[in-house]
Order: C-alpha cells, then sequence, then structure tokens
C-alpha cells in the first residue's frame, strides 16, 4: 500500500461524506411534522458527518495530502434525481426519507469497499471503520420509517 493510494481511497470517503452533508440539506423541515421520531437521529447524523469529514481531512493532510473539499458526480445526480422524484411523489415526506436509505447504503457499500481495498493504513482503516459502523447505525435507525412516525 502507497501513501498516494491511502490519500486517494481516504479522498473518495471525503467526498462521499461531502455529498452525505449535501443530501442531508435538502430534506424539508415539513418531513419533521410527520416524522418527529427521527428528528434527534437525523441531527445526529448530520453532526456525525461533520465530524466524519474533520477525521478524514485529518488523516488526509496528516499523510501530506491534500484533502478534495468537493462532491461527487453520481451525487450530484442522485440529489438532482431526488428532487424530480419528490416533485411527482404523493408521499413526498416518505420518498425523501427513503433517499437518506439510498444515500446511506451507498455510502456503506463505498466505506465497505476502501476497506476490502487494502490501501489503507493502519490508523486510517480503524478510523473508518468506526465510521462504517456510525454510518450502519444510522441506516439501521432509518430503515423502518413506518415504524417512526
Amino acid at each position: 500500500m502507497s501513501k498516494e493510494k491511502t490519500i486517494a481511497v481516504l479522498n473518495d470517503l471525503l467526498q462521499i461524506t461531502n455529498d452525505r452533508i449535501e443530501g442531508f440539506s435538502k430534506i424539508e423541515k415539513k418531513v419533521w411534522d410527520t416524522y418527529s421520531g427521527l428528528k434527534a437521529d437525523y441531527d445526529n447524523m448530520v453532526s456525525t458527518s461533520q465530524e466524519m469529514k474533520s477525521e478524514l481531512v485529518g488523516l488526509i493532510t496528516e499523510r501530506g495530502g491534500l484533502p478534495e473539499n468537493n462532491t461527487t458526480t453520481a451525487g450530484a445526480i442522485h440529489r438532482a434525481w431526488i428532487d424530480v422524484k419528490n416533485s411527482f411523489s404523493g408521499n413526498k415526506d416518505e420518498a425523501t426519507l427513503e433517499n437518506v436509505l439510498f444515500g446511506e447504503d451507498a455510502a456503506i457499500k463505498a466505506y465497505q469497499n476502501a476497506l476490502d481495498s487494502g490501501e489503507l493504513c493502519t490508523e486510517s482503516s480503524r478510523k473508518v471503520q468506526d465510521q462504517l459502523h456510525h454510518l450502519k447505525d444510522s441506516y439501521n435507525k432509518f430503515e423502518n420509517i413506518e415504524q417512526k412516525k
């Protein structure tokens, strides 16, 4: 494993984390009128995402890399699709939260792929594993949205 490859993998995860933060900013506040039981979990996801971002930036800079503080093209396309889908959806609140799950599932897969790649140093692997645990927890909290009303 090279330092450059580790930095590249960490930058990919940083972009995915930025996608999550950007996606969270699109959730309309009225969703919480219907799903009030998820509001605290959502707020925790947002703050945890900011912490994850800071950790990734730290890992990248500690290894001499330059953090790529932008989002992915796939994430931008997904957010645009959410806007289109929500404009036609009968239950916009439920559709919005289903999109949160979709995004969390994509992030989980990306984090797992990063761990499986073998391109992370021990410290980075440990931090990414911790972040993956947070992603899975948030996914599980939102998984059965009908029960959370």
